[in-house]
C-alpha cells in the first residue's frame, strides 16, 4: 500500500469487503508474520551451527574481556592492557558499554550467553523491520521478501560484535522521525490520520511530536555502545533538510492560501524542534568516557586514507559474494520502485530521496555498511513496491488474466488484515525466555545439549593456543591482527605475561605500526624489521602462509607446533 493510503486500506479490508471476525483468543495464541521471523531467527542463530558463524570474528574476545576488567576494576580502561608492543599507550574504549554487557554474559554463561545477546538483536531488528514495513504501508508479500532480501545482504556482518546493535539503534532513530513528522505522506501522518478518523476528528493529532525528546538520551546509549552513532545524525540532517525546505515554500507546487500556511507553520515548528533535538543530541555524545577527545579520535580514524583503504570491512563491496549480490539486488529493486513511482516523486517529501541517495553511497563506500543501507532501503522502496504491484496487477487485460490477477489483492489484504489483528506476541516471549533458560544451564535442557557457542576450530588456532597454556610460554606473541582478539579471550588475565604483539584494533595501533606489520606479512623487503622491533617469544601463522614458508626456510625459527589451521615457531636458541 502506498503512504498515506486511507485507513481502510491500510487494514488490509477493500472496498466492499467484510472482514471476518476472529475469535479473541486467536488474536493473542497466534504468531503473526513477525513473531515467526524472530522465532525463527532466535532459534537458527542459537540452537544451530549458525551460533558458531557468529562468533566468526575475533575481535570479540578483547571486547568481553575488556568488559570483564571494567567490572572487575569499575573503571574504564584508559591505557592498552593486552598487547606488548603498545603496553601502556592511550586507548579508547569508545564501546565500553557494549563491552559490559558482553563480559558480563560471558561471566554468567559463556559464549552461549554471548551468541544469545547477538541472535536477540538480529532477530530483533528483522522482525521489527517487517513490522514497519507493513505500518508504512507494504504488502505481506512484498515485506517478507525485502526482509529476507536485506537479511541476506546483512548476513556478511553477522557476528557477534557491537555493530549489531547500531542496527537496532538506526531502525529506532528512523521510525522516531517518521512517527513524529506531520507532514502529508509520512508514516506518522498515516497513524494520526487513523487516530482521527476513528474519533470522528476531522483534524489529524500532531501529538507525535513528542517522540524526537527520545533522541537525546537514546544518542547517550548509542554513543557509548558503538561508532553507528554517526548515522543518527546523517538521518536528523535528511529530516532537516526537508523540514527547512517545506518552512521556506520549496516544495515545487503552487501556494494554496490557508492550508499552505498551515504547512509552512507546521514545518517551521518541526525544523526548529530538530534543531534543538540535534544540538541536545550533540551534547549528549560529550556524555563519554573521553569527551571530547573521542570525536576527534573517530575523526581520525575515519579519515585515516590508508587504515580505510586497508582494513577489510572498509573496502567497497565485492559483488561475486552473495551477501553482496543480495544488497546489489536491492539496489536494483529500489531503481524500479523509484521509477514506476516517478509521477509520485514530486507529490512526496525530500525526504526519501535523500534516504536513498545516503543509503546507496553508504552501502557501495564499504562492506561493512551495507546491512545499515539494506534496511533503510527497504523502509523507503517497500511502499513504493506495494503501489506499483497493485497498479499492474489492477490493470484491465484479457477476462481470464484480469480474473487471475483480480484475486491477489483481496488474498493479500485478507492476510494482511489477519496478520495486523495478532498481537499476543506470545510465542517470541516463550522462545527467549526458554532459550535463556538453556544458555544460563550450560546449554543444555535436561541431558541434551541445545547450545554449544565455541570459537571455530577450523578458523582459529585453538590447537596452537593449547600448546600455548600446556607449556606455559612466556612472553608476547605475535599473530595474525584478526586472530589477536581470540588470544586475548584464552590468555588474558590467566597468564598476563603472554601479551599478542597486535590485534584488530586498528584505529589504537595506527598507521604507522600497521604499515610495517602489513610488509612482513606480505613477505616485501625488509619484512622481519617488524620481528627484530617488537621481539616476539613465539609467532603464529596460517599454515601455507607466505610468512610461514620464509619463516620455515631461515635458521633463525624452528616450528614446534603445526595444524591444517596454524604453524607455531619460537626461535632456534630457545
Amino acid at each position: 500500500m502506498a503512504i498515506g493510503s486511507t485507513s481502510s486500506a491500510r487494514n488490509g479490508i477493500g472496498a466492499g469487503e467484510v472482514e471476518t471476525p476472529r475469535p479473541a483468543w486467536a488474536r493473542w495464541l497466534l504468531p503473526s508474520i513477525g513473531d515467526l521471523i524472530f522465532v525463527v531467527m532466535l532459534a537458527l542463530f542459537t540452537l544451530t551451527g549458525l551460533s558458531v558463524r557468529l562468533l566468526g570474528d575475533a575481535g570479540i574476545g578483547w571486547h568481553i574481556r575488556t568488559g570483564q576488567l571494567i567490572l572487575a576494576t569499575h573503571a574504564i580502561p584508559r591505557v592498552d592492557p593486552f598487547s606488548s608492543s603498545m603496553t601502556g599507550q592511550p586507548w579508547f574504549a569508545w564501546e565500553w558499554f557494549y563491552d559490559v554487557i558482553v563480559g558480563w554474559l560471558d561471566r554468567a554463561a559463556g559464549l552461549n550467553g554471548v551468541v544469545l545477546f547477538t541472535a536477540l538483536m538480529i532477530a530483533m531488528v528483522f522482525a521489527w523491520s517487517y513490522r514497519l514495513l507493513q505500518r508504512r504501508g507494504t504488502n505481506v508479500a512484498v515485506a517478507l521478501m525485502l526482509v529476507l532480501l536485506a537479511a541476506g545482504a546483512a548476513m556478511i556482518h553477522f557476528l557477534a560484535r557491537p555493530h549489531v546493535v547500531s542496527w537496532l539503534f538506526t531502525l529506532l532513530w528512523f521510525a522516531i522521525l517518521e512517527s513524529s513528522d506531520p507532514s502529508p505522506g509520512s508514516s506518522g501522518e498515516i497513524v494520526r490520520e487513523d487516530e482521527a478518523k476513528a474519533s470522528g476528528s476531522r483534524t489529524p493529532n500532531a501529538g507525535c511530536a513528542w517522540l524526537l525528546w527520545l533522541l537525546p538520551p537514546l544518542m547517550l546509549l548509542w554513543v557509548n555502545v558503538h561508532g553507528g552513532f554517526l548515522v543518527g545524525f546523517a538521518l536528523l540532517g535528511i529530516y532537516s533538510i526537508d523540514a527547512v525546505r517545506r518552512w521556506f515554500g520549496f516544495t515545487g507546487e503552487r501556494q494554496q492560501g490557508f492550508e499552505d500556511l498551515l504547512q509552512k507553520i507546521r514545518a517551521g515548528r518541526r525544523a526548529r524542534f530538530l534543531a534543538v533535538t540535534a544540538g541536545l543530541s550533540g551534547l549528549a555524545t560529550l556524555v563519554n568516557p573521553y569527551g571530547w577527545r573521542l570525536h576527534l579520535h573517530v575523526y581520525r580514524y575515519l579519515s585515516n586514507r590508508f587504515l580505510m583503504d586497508h582494513i577489510d570491512e572498509f573496502q567497497s563491496p565485492n559483488f561475486h559474494l552473495v551477501a553482496q549480490r543480495c544488497f546489489a539486488g536491492l539496489l536494483l529493486l529500489t531503481l524500479v520502485a523509484l521509477a514506476t513511482q516517478r509521477r509520485a516523486l514530486g507529490e512526496r517529501r525530500t525526504t526519501e530521496g535523500l534516504v536513498v541517495l545516503f543509503a546507496v553511497y553508504f552501502g557501495l563506500y564499504a562492506s561493512r555498511n551495507i546491512p545499515i543501507s539494506s534496511l533503510l532501503l527497504i523502509l523507503v522502496i517497500g511502499p513504493r513496491l506495494s503501489d506499483a504491484i497493485a497498479g499492474v496487477t489492477n490493470r484491465r487485460v484479457a477476462s481470464l488474466s484480469r480474473d487471475f490477477s483480480s484475486s491477489k489483492p483481496s488474498f493479500l489484504r485478507r492476510m494482511q488484515a489477519i496478520d495486523g489483528s495478532l498481537r499476543g506476541h506470545l510465542w517470541p516471549a516463550a522462545a527467549v525466555l526458554l532459550i535463556c533458560w538453556i544458555a544460563a544451564h550450560g546449554g543444555r535442557l535436561g541431558a541434551t545439549t541445545f547450545m554449544d557457542a565455541h570459537f571455530d576450530g577450523k578458523r582459529f588456532p585453538v590447537r596452537a593456543v593449547n600448546y600455548l597454556e600446556e607449556h606455559k610460554v612466556q612472553g608476547p606473541v605475535l599473530a595474525p591482527d584478526y586472530w589477536g582478539g581470540y588470544l586475548i579471550y584464552r590468555l588474558y588475565p590467566t597468564y598476563p605475561t603472554v601479551r599478542v604483539v597486535v590485534d584488530d584494533r586498528h584505529d589504537f595501533y595506527g598507521e604507522e605500526f600497521l604499515k610495517s606489520y602489513l610488509k612482513m606479512v606480505h613477505v616485501e623487503p625488509g619484512w622481519d624489521q617488524f620481528l627484530r622491533e617488537h621481539n616476539p617469544y613465539c609467532v603464529l601463522v596460517p599454515a601455507n602462509s607466505a610468512l610461514g614458508n620464509i619463516m620455515a626456510e631461515g635458521s633463525d625459527w624452528k616450528i614446534v607446533d603445526a595444524d591444517d589451521v596454524a604453524r607455531m615457531f619460537v626461535r632456534a636458541g630457545e
